[in-house]
């Protein structure tokens, strides 16, 4: 982590170990992204109408849901709060140690910080304002997934994949 503070510290001059560190580190992220995505898609929407359903209720099929409870967004917001914001430091180191350009960087540092933000707190506004913030909700989701595969392409591109990195030496 003593790197981070080195003017001009780039991944791609990262000892082989830690580049590995890294890399199971943003591989175990991008299995998390997988099961955001799916329960994002399978189980709140990703429709409005199903969005809105299933944060203040209604019918879902043949099923009757219920709306969320305070206790429920609480315990939510809390964890993801909490959680989301780690994540997102240790991804926007990364991407900020790359010779990313300063736009992409901004880019998936501000989308992602946006997303996070607008996802947690869509939920309230949809449960308790009105259902028509479901479209805050899908924008949020969509900044968060550009912050996403921003914060994992551009670390891994840099790692492996970048003119003069060093391979990994033999034992």
């Amino acid at each position: 982590m003593r790197g981070f503070v080195t003017p001009g510290y780039l991944l791609r001059h990262a000892r082989p170990e830690v580049r590995l560190v890294y890399t199971g580190f943003l591989a175990l992220t991008v299995l998390g992204f997988v099961t955001v995505a799916v329960f994002q898609v399978a189980y709140v929407g990703p429709t409005p109408e199903r969005i809105a359903g299933y944060y203040r209720g209604g019918q879902r099929g043949n099923a009757m849901t219920f709306a969320k409870t305070p206790r429920e967004l609480l315990e939510v917001t809390h964890f993801h709060a909490f959680i989301m914001s780690v994540v997102y430091l240790v991804l926007a180191h990364l991407l900020l140690a790359t010779a990313a350009s300063t736009r992409a960087k901004r880019l998936g540092i501000v989308a992602g910080f946006v997303g996070l933000t607008g996802d947690i707190v869509s939920v309230w506004l949809i449960r308790y304002v009105s259902a028509a913030f479901v479209w805050v909700q899908l924008a949020s989701w969509a900044g968060q997934w550009v912050g996403y595969w921003t914060f994992v392409y551009y670390p891994v591109r840099e790692m492996w994949f970048e003119h003069g990195n060093q391979a990994l030496p033999p034992d």
